[in-house]
């Protein structure tokens, strides 16, 4: 099995994700198609990643929150215990009061008590209702409370280094160099920041005294220009980009001629053109 990029590992687990367009997940699947060490790796990201929902932890309200609610409801001086009225006793009743009259009475009372109970009741239970939903904003929409209710933010003291001067990022662009909807010939990977390219061969042989060369074709040029020969091995690697801005290597159209052994002797392409294909953002910047 070969070795792998960080920036083929990232492929393999942003297609898992599900964060690729149409396009670059056709062109992953395709690699796939090819490479059997590379299809090995999304499985693995599968199998990593599935389990990720099983992850995810509560999020608890912090401490201060609940000293916070009560002065934001009134409720921060002390509170007085909740007393009922005393229930005459039978002896504080008028003599001449009837006994069915005081029955009345205190039947009276009672009810008087239970709808006051009751109130008591639903106040309780709107204001739990209320510091719930207190709770949860504050939690999850803070920016919808006033501003004094608005958790306080915690402020870290960080050394930061000043900051060293790095190479900017670089961004991962493969081609698929093909005929038709025949299966990959070649397949095209550049490296937008060190203007690198590297050839792998997928499915194309090299008849004997011949080789393939590489072209990049724009409308930018005055005509195709060599990249230079493929090589027998499986991969070729050139630095041959660095005198192409940025915008023609994206948007060019990269092709493969079947030239004499050692490749073109004009400089220009002379064998039939086999092969073509264009770029697409496989790993995007910082990836």
């Amino acid at each position: 099995m070969m070795n792998y990029s960080e920036d083929h590992i990232a492929l393999a687990a942003e297609y898992v994700l599900g964060t690729l367009d149409a396009d670059e997940r056709t062109q992953v699947e395709t690699m796939m198609t090819v490479d059997s060490g590379f299809r090995a790796m999304v499985e693995a990201w599968e199998r990593k990643l599935g389990g990720l929902n099983q992850m995810v932890g509560a999020v608890e309200p912090p401490s201060h929150l609940w000293e916070r609610i009560r002065v934001a409801a009134g409720l921060s001086a002390p509170q007085l215990p909740l007393t009922l009225p005393d229930v005459p006793s039978a002896p504080d009743i008028a003599p001449d009061v009837q006994p069915a009259a005081r029955s009345s009475a205190e039947i009276l009372d009672f009810s008087n008590r239970l709808r006051r109970s009751r109130s008591t009741s639903q106040v309780m239970t709107a204001l739990a209702a209320s510091l719930a939903a207190f709770v949860a904003v504050q939690a999850y929409r803070p920016d919808l409370l006033p501003q004094q209710l608005r958790p306080k933010p915690e402020v870290k003291v960080v050394e930061v280094a000043a900051p060293q001067q790095t190479a900017s990022a670089s961004a991962q662009f493969v081609a698929v160099l093909q005929k038709g909807a025949d299966s990959p010939a070649f397949i095209l990977t550049v490296d937008t920041a060190t203007k690198n390219f590297v050839v792998r061969k997928a499915g194309a042989e090299v008849e004997p005294g011949t080789s393939y060369e590489l072209w990049i074709v724009s409308d930018k040029l005055p005509a195709p220009r060599s990249l230079g020969v493929i090589g027998e091995d499986e991969f070729t690697s050139r630095q041959v980009l660095a005198s192409y801005d940025e915008d023609t290597i994206n948007k060019a159209t990269y092709a493969v001629t079947m030239e004499p052994k050692g490749g073109s002797p004009t400089g220009q392409a002379t064998g039939p053109i086999l092969f073509t294909g264009k770029l697409i953002e496989a790993v995007p910047p910082g990836k």
